[in-house]
């Protein structure tokens, strides 16, 4: 009886280490203060866009030449393929992924994943509405931020304003990596 109480003890306290775990590796939340752009507009977001600047993450270091293509799924959800070169090696490393709304299919609040179950916020906070041209986008945290371009440069004013927009939001704009093509 005593045995049998702390296997099911032990169970418990595993089945909640395991949400707790599973929790921690997938979020999809919006940094306070971050607000995901109303009025989106997928069809006009999909197509190939280049990375211009990101704060750094161990998942896309040491890459430059970095690019974002966004295609339709059969099933309606938007098929996320990423690519860059490695300055180390000089090879290209591609990485395809999954994103879906997390509410309305007009808000930009996504969630992302390359890796099975596990899903990561997505959210452009600052877009330009009438071309679809740049965006500024967020993870769950201010940890993760990225400046997109349409194209491979940005004229410089656009940019240092995208960085001031970002600053006012609150991310680290000092530790901003400027990607080149």
């Amino acid at each position: 009886m005593i045995q049998s109480c702390q296997r099911r003890h032990n169970y418990s306290i595993a089945v909640i280490l395991m949400v707790a775990l599973l929790s921690a590796c997938s979020s999809t939340g919006t940094p306070k203060g971050i607000a995901p752009i109303a009025g989106f507009e997928l069809d006009r977001y999909l197509g190939k866009w280049y990375e211009i600047a990101r704060l750094d993450h161990k998942f896309e270091r040491g890459l430059q030449g970095v690019t974002a293509s966004y295609s339709l799924n059969p099933d309606g959800s938007v098929k996320v393929s990423n690519s860059g070169v490695s300055t180390k090696t000089g090879k290209r490393d591609d990485a395809v992924g999954t994103a879906k709304f997390i509410g309305a299919s007009d808000v930009a609040h996504l969630k992302v994943s390359f890796f099975g179950p596990f899903y990561g916020s997505y959210i452009v906070y600052e877009l330009d509405k009438e071309n679809y041209e740049y965006a500024l986008v967020s993870g769950p945290d201010r940890s993760y931020m990225w400046i997109l371009s349409r194209t491979p440069q940005m004229d410089a004013e656009r940019y240092e304003r995208l960085v001031g927009i970002a600053k006012e939001n609150g991310f680290d704009t000092d530790a901003l990596i400027k990607v080149e093509h």
